[in-house]
């Protein structure tokens, strides 16, 4: 049967890739969106020196998992004077990105309140004015930049929702390993597990197909042979490299799929527990693994590729997980068996638990 794979992001990768900005924006203005480290690490700097006069501004205090009561003041702020920007530059992990696909997309009044009661009740949202991207991941791990997704937090209501539209896949991902040589011990290991949850995800997944498929396979092997070596020699730069593409291709396998059961489950592990994004999703990977396992004939055989003998892959990749120092039982994480039977259920109800091959929708559909 014929299978579509669809990515648009132009990628530009390898050691100074930062420098093709300025041919990206092709002389136009831009916003940057970056962490609050940036500039101390010297890379707002490098960037309004690549940039000059096109930058027009610098959004710099973004924080972990952005949540809406964040969000409001600079997306308004932005909407009622953008200075001429025609793009946003998302320098940083994940929740730059994210912030800046919140960014992105202007509401017709300009209320970021608009965007979120269109985001909460699920009808579709149709930008009045729109903004290009060009993300700039300084961890390896993330894959938003070459997705259409941001995730938005609302503590206060204990909700996460997902931005999604056709004008938030980024218009170019700039992949410069060089630039996450400076990235800790931890943002090193969360982000290199979000990108092996991401390959795993799009493989025990419904909407999987052979393109996909090539992708994650491919970032598995990557991920389990660097990672560990990585995190003893944080500054070997074929290393990061290494986990870069692993983590870009991770990203382009389930640009197409979407995550999976591990992601539905992280989301309320992180609401409630606090846990990272990172590890979130992956310490429940090999149990997921253990639940795909025997589902369907076409996934074992790719799951087989990706991860060797599948009797004791659970095993193998419980050992490789708790090597990195990151358990893999609910109860770790002070979660009993009877809570964590429950939130696998309603992990399942969720709209990413949907695509695992094991869910009870899919199984009698």
């Amino acid at each position: 049967m014929p299978h579509d794979y669809f990515n648009p992001v132009r990628s530009v990768v390898g050691a100074g890739a930062l420098s093709s900005l300025p041919g990206l924006l092709g002389g136009r203005k831009a916003l940057l969106v970056t962490f609050p480290e940036a500039r101390a690490l010297g890379l707002v700097a490098r960037v309004e020196a690549l940039l000059g006069d096109a930058l027009v501004g610098v959004i710099e205090d973004v924080r972990p998992n952005p949540d809406v009561a964040e969000l409001a003041a600079p997306y308004e702020a932005f909407w009622r004077d953008d200075r001429g920007a025609e793009a946003i530059v998302a320098l940083g992990g994940g929740s730059a990105i994210d912030t800046a696909k919140a960014l992105m997309v202007g509401t017709p009044d300009g209320s970021f309140d608009t965007l979120v009661a269109a985001l909460a009740s699920g009808q579709p949202f149709t930008p009045a004015r729109v903004k290009a991207l060009i993300a700039v991941p300084t961890t390896a791990g993330t894959g938003s930049e070459v997705t259409p997704w941001a995730t938005i937090w609302d503590r206060g209501r204990q909700v996460k929702h997902s931005l999604h539209l056709k004008e938030t896949w980024p218009e170019a991902a700039v992949i410069d390993p060089d630039l996450m040589l400076t990235l800790p011990a931890s943002v090193t290991l969360q982000s290199g597990l979000d990108a092996l949850s991401h390959a795993l995800e799009s493989i025990w997944n419904v909407n999987a197909n052979p393109v996909s498929d090539t992708f994650a396979v491919s970032a598995v092997h990557d991920i389990l042979d660097a990672l560990p070596r990585l995190m003893h020699h944080l500054d070997d730069r074929d290393l990061r490299a290494r986990m870069a593409l692993a983590a870009l291709k991770a990203g382009m396998a389930f640009s197409n799929t979407r995550t999976a059961l591990a992601h539905s489950i992280s989301y309320e592990m992180t609401l409630r527990y606090g846990l990272p994004h990172g590890i979130a999703c992956s310490f429940p990977l090999p149990m997921v693994l253990a639940r795909a396992i025997g589902r369907r004939a076409d996934r074992d055989t790719v799951l087989a590729q990706a991860l060797g003998d599948l009797d004791e892959a659970p095993g193998r990749l419980t050992a490789f997980i708790e090597r990195l120092g990151v358990r893999t039982r609910f109860a770790d994480y002070g979660v009993s068996e009877e809570e964590a039977e429950r939130m696998v259920a309603h992990a399942l109800t969720g709209a990413r638990g949907r695509n695992f091959i094991g869910t009870v929708e899919k199984e009698t559909a």
